[in-house]
């Protein structure tokens, strides 16, 4: 496999933007267009770009094999988590009201926590994809 010399390097200088990129539509989901979905898709990029240019064995060095196979239902038990501590505190399910001593607090704060898990889900799922089908053409 030869590398390109251009491509590696931009590669190198764009990395970091493309995860601070994510970093700001995670947290900025709430606010407007964005969220755990889309911020996973593009951290999951961020891999599969490296993966692309550098090889597999460079991507699973960035998140190996078995972070990613633990993120998936990582994320699924965040999402529920939060919803199932509204239950507990004898509200309804994700009623995030529940979760600070302020409703309106803890309306924010869960939807920050169910859209962290769906970032953590969306972005292993993706990664796993791109890793299986690598995989499958060895």
């Amino acid at each position: 496999m030869s590398f390109d010399l251009v491509l590696r390097v931009g590669t190198k200088l764009i990395l970091p933007f493309i995860l601070l990129f994510a970093i700001y539509v995670q947290l900025h989901g709430d606010y407007g267009p964005g969220g755990g979905f889309q911020a996973g898709v593009i951290a999951a990029g961020m891999v599969i770009l490296v993966g692309i240019t550098f090889g597999l064995n460079a991507a699973q060095r960035i998140a190996p094999q078995s972070l990613v196979e633990v993120m998936i239902p990582l994320g699924v038990l965040i999402y529920a988590g939060t919803g199932v501590a509204g239950l507990l505190m004898g509200k309804n399910y994700l009623d995030y009201s529940v979760l600070s001593h302020e409703p309106a607090l803890g309306r924010h704060l869960g939807i920050l926590l169910v859209e962290a898990g769906v970032f953590v889900t969306v972005s292993g799922t993706m990664t796993a994809l791109f890793y299986a089908f690598v995989n499958r053409a060895r």
